[in-house]
């Protein structure tokens, strides 16, 4: 994440943020696009990722907070750990919090198969993005992603990002940004990632978590901490 400077307005940083991660995004979401493929087309994917799926139904919960632990917090700050940015309770924080984010994305896609069913059809597809991307994003994943990575760019100096939540338009500051730079991302990578199996979707969805936000690590390295935040999947 990179939040608006001054003299620089959301839109303007978010749409800098977007054409950075034009080309990461592409090609992790024709990755994902060629393993739902051959889900649906090649036997012995099928076979494996079947097996996956049997998995990740009797692990349940466990599962998606352990991996989306492992991909989205501890992974980032091993490689970040070599810039001397972070430190063991920085790193043991993003853990916490992205196993926080694993049981909740997981609660989304469950929520979503039980409101809207689980076919894979254009209309079904719609509204789920819709809903992931442009509600649950805007309202809860883009906003608690802000506030825990602030927390640890600041080495968890609490007072200093309360003054920062208590300044005008926080959300515009530092969350309209992050937003706009993940839609381009985001958006084509859950409509892909809806089209799995329920079971398979938090699974996909944190093997694009896990490179996209590499990838990002690697490209912001002298860039503040927070910049990995949009490889977060608002």
């Amino acid at each position: 994440m990179s939040s608006a400077s001054p003299e620089t307005s959301p839109w303007q940083s978010g749409l800098r943020g977007a054409r950075a991660n034009l080309w990461p995004g592409l090609a992790l979401q024709v990755f994902a696009l060629a393993l739902v493929a051959s889900f649906y087309l090649v036997p012995a994917v099928h076979a494996a990722l079947a097996q996956l799926m049997v998995f990740r139904q009797e692990a349940g919960a466990a599962f998606a907070i352990v991996s989306t632990a492992l991909v989205g917090g501890l992974l980032p700050f091993l490689y970040l750990r070599r810039t001397g940015r972070f430190d063991g309770w920085q790193g043991l924080w993003l853990t916490v919090f992205w196993a926080y984010k694993g049981f909740e994305v997981d609660m989304l896609y469950r929520l979503q198969a039980h409101f809207f069913g689980t076919g894979h059809n254009v209309a079904t597809i719609v509204v789920k993005v819709f809903i992931d991307q442009f509600v649950y994003g805007p309202l809860l994943a883009a906003p608690d992603m802000t506030a825990a990575y602030q927390l640890v760019e600041a080495h968890f100096d609490g007072p200093a990002v309360w003054a920062d939540w208590k300044r005008p338009q926080w959300y515009r500051r530092r969350v309209l940004p992050v937003l706009i730079s993940n839609l381009g991302v985001w958006v084509p990578a859950v409509a892909i990632i809806y089209l799995l199996p329920t079971p398979l979707q938090l699974p996909l969805q944190n093997i694009v978590l896990c490179f996209y936000t590499l990838v990002i690590a690697h490209q912001t390295r002298a860039a503040p901490a927070s910049t990995v935040l949009a490889a977060g999947p608002t």
